[in-house]
């Protein structure tokens, strides 16, 4: 029907635009306090469902929206840290993860409208390609379309299994949006938080503070007990 397909198209446009924000924001800033901001959308998403889908919304769930964003704001509190933190451009990162939340609050609820009269996989199929044209669009767009022979196969080959996990991600998201209620589904998509914190302190060694960890711990909690109840 036009109307599940209007959605879907929406949300794959608000999914670019999420995207176009997040990748800006981790190009300037710690991975470690860019995705917490990220990963915020949650607590929009389960007020736009309450809004817009009339999802239920309890004293309990309030109390959890109240930890994430308590821990949300935990982890982006400033590092006491050397001069090479100072010399990120300021909280600009900021204003980019914040608009990445914010689209990406707008892709779970536009999402959920249009999945819920057709099959997951070719409503994923139909945001993927919309958001493929807009991000070819941007490139050519701003000319850049003359780096990709610049880019090295090493840095080629982890963006192509980047794109392989998030169509995975995407197949087992969109499945569970259309069987499970949003105020739901999003949280726990969100706890992917955890595995990227490891990795940066892994990979990048950026190693969170005590605010930080306990910042982590509420959002975890949080979206644990959304899940419960």
């Amino acid at each position: 029907p036009q109307r599940e397909l209007g959605f879907i198209c929406l949300s794959g446009l608000a999914t670019g635009a999420s995207w176009l924000c997040y990748f800006r924001a981790l190009q300037i800033g710690d991975v470690d306090k860019v995705v917490p901001v990220d990963k915020s959308s949650a607590i929009l998403s389960i007020l736009l469902a309450f809004l817009f889908l009339h999802e239920s919304i309890s004293p309990l769930k309030l109390l959890c929206v109240v930890l994430i964003g308590a821990g949300t704001y935990l982890m982006i509190t400033k590092k006491e840290t050397s001069s090479e933190t100072s010399g990120k451009k300021g909280w600009s990162w900021f204003f980019y993860a914040l608009g990445s939340a914010v689209f990406a609050s707008l892709t779970s609820i536009l999402g959920k409208i249009g999945i819920e009269g057709i099959d997951s996989n070719l409503g994923t199929a139909i945001r993927t390609t919309v958001v493929l044209l807009m991000a070819w669009i941007m490139v050519f767009v701003t000319g850049k379309q003359k780096a990709i022979k610049a880019i090295e196969k090493k840095e080629l080959g982890f963006i192509c299994l980047s794109g392989l996990a998030t169509g995975a991600s995407w197949l087992c998201y969109y499945r569970a949006l259309q069987e499970g209620p949003a105020s739901v589904v999003v949280p726990i998509d969100k706890l992917s938080m955890l595995v990227t914190i490891a990795f940066s302190w892994l990979v990048f060694h950026e190693r969170l503070t005590k605010k930080a960890a306990v910042g982590v711990l509420l959002i975890t909690v949080g979206t644990v007990l959304l899940v419960i109840i």
